[in-house]
Formats: C-alpha cells, structure tokens, sequence
C-alpha cells in the first residue's frame, strides 16, 4: 500500500475462517464440546482484536476520500455433527455397493452397483444429492416419469430427519431451478442443508454410522452459514448503521460504480447505497 501506486487493494484473510473451525467449542457454551475453563476459551476473541488491529493499521494509511470495504464471503456457526448421506442412502436402499466397505472410505474410491442405485450424495458444508436418472447417467435406474415423485419422496425424508438423539433436526432441502434464475449443466437435483446448516455433510463411507461428530478429514467445531457480513465507507456515503437485504453479488457492482466503471448490464447485483 505504500510502495506501489493502487487505485484498487484487495487483501484475503483465511484466519479468521480457520480459527472458527478449530477453536469454536472453547468459547460457545452451547456447543456439545464445550469444555468450560480451557486455556483457549478467549483464543478466538484475542484473534479478532489481532485483526482488528491489523485493520487498523491499514485504514491509518488511507485518508477519507478512500472508500472501504470489508465483506464475508459467508457465515459461521458451531457444527454439532455431520451427516453421512451415502450411509444415510445405503441405510434406506438408494445407494448400494458392490462391496461394503469396513472402514472409512472416500465416496470416490467404492465400487457402485449402479443397476441398483437410485442415489448418492457428496459430502461438504452442505449435500449436492444426484439421481440415477435414466437416458442422463450412463446406468440410470429411475424412469423420466418417476423423476418427480422419487425426488420428492427423497425431499420429505431428509426434511424429516432426526439427529443422533431423535430431535428434529430443521433439514432444508432445496430444488435448484427454486432458488436460482438460471440452471446450467448437470445441477445436484437436490441441495441440503442439515440442520440447517448446524450439521455438515460427510461423503466417505464405511463409517457405520449415520453420525459422525468430526469432519472426514478430522477434527471440524464450525460449519460456513448463510449470512455474512458487509460493513462499508464511502466518500458522500451517509452513516446508515445496520442495512438489510443486500447480497453477496452486491459487491461487484458496487466496487464498478466506486471506480467510476460502466456496471455491465447482464451484471447480478444492486450497486449499495444506490
């Protein structure tokens, strides 16, 4: 910022996102791995006034005229668990495997009877589920006609899903072409969020268990949530304190008009505080 000419900065900070997942159960009482009095109870608070700091430092080298931005490419809450939903399916009669395996396994690494699977599902902060459909996969099980119907009989099991102690778990389950404008390619043919985002979904198999209280890949206390953050300053911008509404895509255009660029039409977004 001080060696180079700039008329716009940009700096990623992945800490932050890191530390949640790490540290989330020293400080949040209501996470069941809370261990009250740990050393690390303040760790994530210590990080955020680090950073606030490390905030600090860079606006003290930019003066009014200079517009702000600091933005979350999304949110953070505590994750009580994860879901594995190619056991889930296998439990139910979906998804069937040549050879079940006996311990933990990569989705991408089992052998699949395709001739007698209807579904399977990939593991992440939130479940891409897919349909053998036949005439689109190469050994699709289920009739065009059927489509619909086996999608949402699907759809209303998951959202009827109970977690580990038979307590309503919120599940939302999601059609892509409801929630977005435009589809393209092969899409997931249904999209869910356990717990609503409370429970991540794991992909692996061999697990034996529906639940699981770690990430496949280890150790995990937070999942990504759906609302981030935006706090702004601009130069003629009127303090506004706290604005509901925008979206993520708001940023781009926004940082256009900032820089006196043309928005593109086809852009997605509203320039803030247009």
């Amino acid at each position: 910022m001080t060696t180079q000419p700039w008329d716009f900065f940009i700096v990623v900070e992945i800490g932050l996102d890191r530390i949640h997942h790490g540290f989330w159960k020293f400080f949040d009482e209501g996470h069941r791995k809370y261990q009250p009095g740990s050393k690390y109870e303040d760790v994530v608070k210590d990080y955020y006034l680090s950073l606030n700091r490390k905030v600090g430092e860079m606006l003290s080298l930019v003066g009014r005229d200079t517009a702000v931005m600091v933005v979350s490419d999304h949110g953070a809450k505590g994750m009580e668990g994860g879901i594995c939903i190619n056991e889930w399916l296998m439990e139910r009669g979906y998804l069937t495997l040549e050879e079940r395996p006996t311990e933990m396994v990569p989705f991408s690494k089992v052998r699949i009877d395709w001739d007698r699977t209807i579904a399977w599902g990939e593991g992440g902060y939130h479940c891409r589920l897919f349909l053998n459909v036949k005439g689109r996969e190469p050994r699709g099980t289920i009739e065009g006609s059927r489509y619909d119907e086996v999608r949402d009989r699907l759809k209303r099991e998951l959202e009827g899903l109970t977690d580990d102690k038979g307590n309503h778990m919120g599940t939302r389950v999601f059609k892509p072409e409801e929630i977005y404008p435009v589809v393209n390619g092969i899409a997931p043919d249904l999209i869910v969020y356990f717990g609503d985002l409370r429970w991540r979904s794991v992909g692996s198999v061999g697990i034996g268990s529906i639940y699981t209280f770690e990430n496949d890949t280890g150790p995990d206390e937070a999942n990504h949530s759906q609302h981030g953050i935006c706090i702004m300053r601009a130069p003629g911008m009127k303090a506004r304190g706290k604005v509901e509404g925008l979206h993520i895509m708001d940023v781009a255009p926004t940082v256009l008009n900032l820089l006196g660029l043309k928005v593109p039409e086809d852009m997605e977004g509203k320039v803030i505080g247009a």
